[in-house]
């Protein structure tokens, strides 16, 4: 019966924190399909095709407006290289795509606090100059042209029809494309495809922070986080964040829920930025980047986003600390206790009415037809799948 109460306990636990995420997710998912139904991926690889200042900061801007969906930031960013961009800007855009978008910034909002959405947006743009660095340091164009040969073999990942998939619009202004009936049926689309692309890794992710609410005493993770001694503990945060991050097998806006329990067990302000930063060192897209460039290229990524990842959370850290913007409490509200009928429950309840009616656009324009496309290889989904949605967008 304890057993069974403790299993009770956590599941409840994440329910909990499902409810309390909701609406969230689903506007983020929202804005994130208006925001890809403008943005076209066609020109992509022009636009990234060095690794100056100013190209970064373009693939940046194009990853937040893309989907956050790891797996698929992962194969856009492949495509991208296979196009000719630079593999520099193609990992600053696989970076921004998982970490500056909007509904990763809602959730943080809502789940933890604005501080540390402002921490996710000031340690990003940190984290691709430092992979910056390090790559015009130390990688070489051996490295690069092995890359370019594995990627050139078109092994597949995961997600591969989704980085094939280009459903933007591109004739009129944009609130004609957003107004429009192909607008409408563009935006249905990709709210469905992220919600596809990422469910998995947000029910793992509320599972495991429900298990270590529930099971995990307060006691073992103020001492695994070193939280008796401060200043040891702000420098082992961004080193030990990233190696649970890799561990747990969870990426996307799934990582947030288990980011908060790991700030309420006494992880440091910094710590939980680097776990956050992450979720592109999950050891399934390790395997992935094997397969897209090769075992070298693979142990080169893990070394210098590993050391990035931390660097940053390191500097936002002690910045935060300067600017006094570290929340001095560590009871971050990740579920009630109940669910009531409140301002959460209301907001709930409009946005899966607006879930509803997307999805209901979805199923009515040939959705899961295209839906089925996203494991396919990107040379078989891309031409059907803009043939399919033109085909449709008057319904």
């Amino acid at each position: 019966m304890s057993v069974l109460h403790a299993m009770g306990g956590a599941l409840w636990m994440s329910f909990a924190m499902f409810w309390e995420i909701l609406w969230p997710l689903i506007l983020g998912f929202t804005i994130s399909g208006i925001i890809q139904a403008v943005v076209s991926k066609r020109q992509m690889a022009q636009l990234m095709g060095d690794d100056g200042a100013r190209t970064l900061a373009v693939s940046c801007g194009l990853g937040a407006a893309s989907s956050s969906c790891s797996y698929a930031a992962v194969a856009i960013a492949r495509s991208a290289f296979q196009k000719g961009a630079n593999f520099t800007a193609a990992m600053a855009f696989e970076i921004a795509s998982t970490n500056l978008v909007l509904e990763l910034g809602i959730i943080l909002i809502v789940l933890m606090g604005w501080q540390f959405a402002l921490a996710e947006f000031v340690g990003g743009p940190i984290m691709v100059a430092f992979i910056a660095i390090l790559f015009r340091r130390f990688l070489t164009k051996r490295l690069v042209g092995e890359a370019r040969t594995q990627a050139d073999k078109g092994v597949a990942g995961k997600m591969e029809g989704h980085a094939g998939m280009d459903m933007s619009l591109h004739a009129g202004t944009t609130w004609e494309k957003l107004t429009s009936a192909r607008g409408i049926t563009a935006i249905s689309h990709f709210f469905v495809m992220d919600w596809v692309s990422v469910w998995k890794d947000i029910a793992a992710g509320l599972l495991i922070a429900g298990a270590v609410t529930m099971w995990v005493p307060s006691g073992f993770w103020n001492a695994f986080f070193l939280a008796g001694h401060p200043l040891l503990a702000k420098l082992w945060g961004p080193v030990i964040g990233p190696i649970i991050s890799a561990a747990s097998f969870v990426c996307s806006v799934g990582n947030v829920p288990l980011a908060a329990a790991l700030w309420n067990g006494g992880i440091s302000f910094g710590g939980v930025i680097a776990f956050i930063f992450a979720d592109l060192l999950i050891i399934p897209i390790l395997n992935i980047y094997r397969k897209y460039y090769g075992k070298r290229m693979m142990v080169f990524l893990f070394v210098t986003f590993y050391a990035a990842m931390a660097g940053a959370a390191l500097v936002v850290e002690f910045l935060f600390q300067a600017l006094h913007l570290i929340p001095p409490s560590r009871h971050a509200t990740i579920a009630e206790t109940s669910i009531s009928f409140n301002y959460t429950s209301v907001l709930n309840i409009i946005f899966l009415i607006v879930a509803a009616l997307l999805v209901v656009r979805f199923l009515r324009t040939g959705g899961p037809r295209m839906l089925r496309m996203m494991e396919r290889p990107t040379k078989q989904s891309t031409k059907p799948s803009t043939q399919h949605v033109h085909a449709n967008h008057a319904s």
